[in-house]
């Protein structure tokens, strides 16, 4: 059975035990049978029953890895913030789930390997790195969230501009942002709303701060989200479109969701292969997530929207309407940082 790490301070007993992620020439060792058996380290921002289900399948395709694929489950800017202290001793041969602008930031720190994979061309400009540093899997729609068992569908909020009703005080929970890929790009992406063009985040900032007098409380993790708003300790959240599928459908929560009418943010959520680690393991790893029908599995079964097309569409993926923000995510990714720090210094709590 795959063995997860659990430990986020264990670096060091961590490379002891994986001592074969650092190169290509110490990362097989034989059965005792004539075969060789290999390693895989995988940081991933992606739900674990997600990443649970692909390995599973990953080990069952390729048995060399079979018991010895790690994964280490972090939100998508942790998995940054690791790999970059990580650099000059890699642990992780793949990063699996991350944001445009965080790939984008790795990759201009020479954090991410260049890799040439068979699917690189089928993924359109705009959803990948040109030089092949990091591949856009899935497209994730940023949405209001809401717990359905205490509010109907037309009690909801209908757009982003709605959660700044005063009705909503202490209504509504947050993931912990700073830590969370998805939640500094919804914040960017309402800076952004404010200020098109991104020169006075002012105005962005007033926004976020009529939004901190509603919150409640800021959620360690999604998990500590998920239980605070089935627990109504909130009943509203902005949070990605296939988690709350996920949980609503598969774990029986109470979640609903709204696509905003002025448009749902829309994240390009990637792979790579990090530097330092198995390059050949990796480009093996991302060769199979882009197999089609795995793919059509993961979009019927755990609402995966593909950045490359897929054979079959399941009926929600047919039917979901989106309506995707206009979002310079370039202009995102030079001022993320700049803006999330100043909402974490002078915003949080302070509503």
């Amino acid at each position: 059975m795959r063995r997860p790490i659990i430990m986020l301070g264990a670096t060091v007993a961590l490379g002891m035990v994986l001592t074969a992620c650092g190169g290509d020439d110490g990362d097989t060792t034989s059965d005792g049978g004539g075969s060789e058996s290999r390693s895989l380290t995988i940081y991933s921002a992606r739900d674990s029953n997600i990443t649970d289900f692909v390995i599973e399948r990953f080990e069952e395709e390729y048995p060399e890895y079979a018991g010895n694929v790690e994964v280490l489950n972090l939100g998508a800017q942790e998995v940054l913030e690791r790999v970059r202290a990580e650099a000059s001793n890699a642990q992780a041969d793949v990063w699996w789930g991350g944001t445009q602008q965080g790939l984008d930031a790795a990759a201009a720190e020479d954090l991410l390997e260049p890799i040439e994979p068979a699917f690189a061309a089928d993924i359109e400009d705009g959803h990948k790195d040109p030089e092949g540093r990091w591949f856009g899997e899935i497209l994730l729609p940023e949405v209001i969230m809401y717990n359905n068992a205490a509010l109907t569908e037309d009690e909801a909020p209908k757009d982003w501009d709605d959660l700044l009703d005063p009705k909503w005080k202490d209504q509504i929970l947050i993931r912990d942002v700073a830590a969370s890929g998805t939640m500094r790009s919804i914040y960017a992406a309402m800076i952004l709303k404010e200020s098109p063009d991104g020169q006075d985040p002012q105005p962005g900032y007033e926004w976020l701060k009529q939004l901190d007098a509603n919150t409640a409380e800021y959620a360690a993790n999604p998990a500590d989200l998920y239980l605070k708003m089935s627990r109504e300790q909130g009943v509203l959240s902005a949070w990605n479109l296939q988690d709350i599928l996920i949980q609503a459908e598969q774990q029986n929560m109470p979640f609903g969701y709204v696509m905003p009418a002025s448009g749902a943010p829309v994240l390009v959520d990637g792979v790579a292969a990090v530097a330092g680690g198995d390059s050949e393991a990796a480009t093996q790893f991302l060769e199979f997530l882009f197999d089609d029908g795995l793919r059509g599995e993961l979009a019927a079964d755990y609402y995966q929207i593909p950045t490359v097309e897929i054979s079959e569409q399941p009926e929600w993926l047919a039917n979901l309407g989106l309506q995707p923000m206009d979002v310079d995510w370039a202009t995102i990714g030079q001022n993320e940082t700049d803006w999330i720090n100043y909402w974490n210094e002078n915003i949080k709590n302070k509503g």
